[in-house]
């Protein structure tokens, strides 16, 4: 494989990286907003009292639902948001490694076809 054929295929690579890299920050980005919601809910519900009534929205109808099934539910939702950002994250820092990696081989072969201009021009060598 000619250098320049190999530069295009990690340039190509680097590319899908960073298309890959942006969706799992977007997915971060929602995540995120998914807890601040919860972590809200979660807030109210320590302003409730034993008489208030909670009410869990099923399609266009709302719901009455017990308020301690209420809590665990936002609990747990809070949990696996919580793990989802985790394994986001990781996803998010193994692709910069991968492209930081990349990116030093993508200046590996430019340099290598630097120097083999450079030695064509100086042999005369289109």
């Amino acid at each position: 494989m000619s250098l320049e054929n190999k530069l295009t295929d990690i340039a190509g690579e680097i590319q899908k990286l960073q298309v890959t890299s942006s969706k799992a920050i977007e997915a971060r980005e929602r995540l995120d907003a998914q807890l601040q919601e919860n972590e809200l809910v979660r807030k109210e519900f320590t302003q409730l009292t034993e008489e208030n009534t909670v009410y869990k929205l099923l399609g266009p109808v709302l719901v009455k639902q017990d308020q301690a099934e209420a809590k665990s539910t936002v609990d747990t939702r809070l949990e696996f948001i919580r793990s989802e950002i985790k394994r986001v994250e990781a996803q998010i820092k193994d692709l910069d490694g991968q492209m930081e990696k990349k990116k030093e081989e993508l200046a590996s072969v430019q340099s290598a076809i630097q120097i083999r201009n450079r030695q064509n021009a100086s042999a005369g060598q289109p």
